[in-house]
């Protein structure tokens, strides 16, 4: 089994203090890291930062043409999903006391999709946040990285009673289980989305998955360090 290739374009942006570009086959996701000198309130007296995500897609990211969620007044259930899950895959990997009082604020906008839009945007909201913690250890902002290790997540599936990883918007629409994996670069899980599209799944075929998932996210864990280092 083989992922797509992927390609993160570092300080793609010249405003945010970290912006990549991330290309996963034809799935396009622009992250920019913004730090901002403030916590939410139910931080206000408390001694750690934050760290937080958002997540959109651009009207002609697909074939047809999506109504802006903005336009619509409201933020759709399966973007309030994905932003959380962003945002849970960061913060599992962030010492939030070495970063007081300050937030920083992960933006994902997908530009092109052809699947895998969130495991795409975890891959490269790392990078971009890792950056900005950089440069706020330039500003004097704070006084070391507060990122414990990296972070990056892959979606798996089975197609055609097989395993298949990185699943394109094809392979997704024909997946029998559909799966989004998250791991920390310790090969811990931060996170498993799981679900019996069309028919059921086995305990060997969960092991399958996950062993397959697990071996593509550490590929991409080193890529992610060799963009960066």
């Amino acid at each position: 089994m083989s992922r797509r290739e992927m390609k993160i374009h570092r300080n793609y942006l010249m405003h945010p203090e970290g912006s990549v570009m991330i290309e996963t086959g034809n799935t396009k996701v622009i992250c920019n890291a913004t730090v901002q000198d403030s916590v939410p309130n139910f931080l206000r007296d408390s001694d750690e930062g934050w760290v937080t995500a958002e997540y959109a897609m651009l009207p002609r990211a697909t074939n047809t043409r999506n109504r802006r969620e903005s336009a619509a007044g409201k933020v759709s259930g399966r973007t309030a999903e994905i932003q959380r899950l962003i945002a849970r895959s960061l913060r599992a990997v962030v010492d939030r006391r070495k970063m007081p009082g300050m937030s920083v604020v992960v933006d994902c906008d997908v530009i092109q999709a052809d699947g895998g839009t969130r495991t795409a945007s975890i891959c490269g909201a790392c990078v971009a946040l890792h950056d900005a913690f950089n440069k706020m250890i330039e500003k004097g902002m704070i006084e070391e990285n507060p990122m414990k290790e990296f972070v990056a997540a892959i979606s798996v599936g089975i197609v055609n009673g097989k395993p298949v990883v990185d699943l394109c918007y094809e392979e997704d629409s024909q997946a029998d289980v559909d799966f989004n994996i998250v791991m920390t670069e310790s090969g811990k899980f931060v996170e498993l989305q799981g679900t019996a599209e069309k028919n059921l799944f086995s305990r060997d075929e969960l092991n399958q998955m996950i062993d397959a998932a697990s071996g593509s996210i550490a590929e991409i864990i080193e890529y992610q360090k060799s963009v960066v280092l």
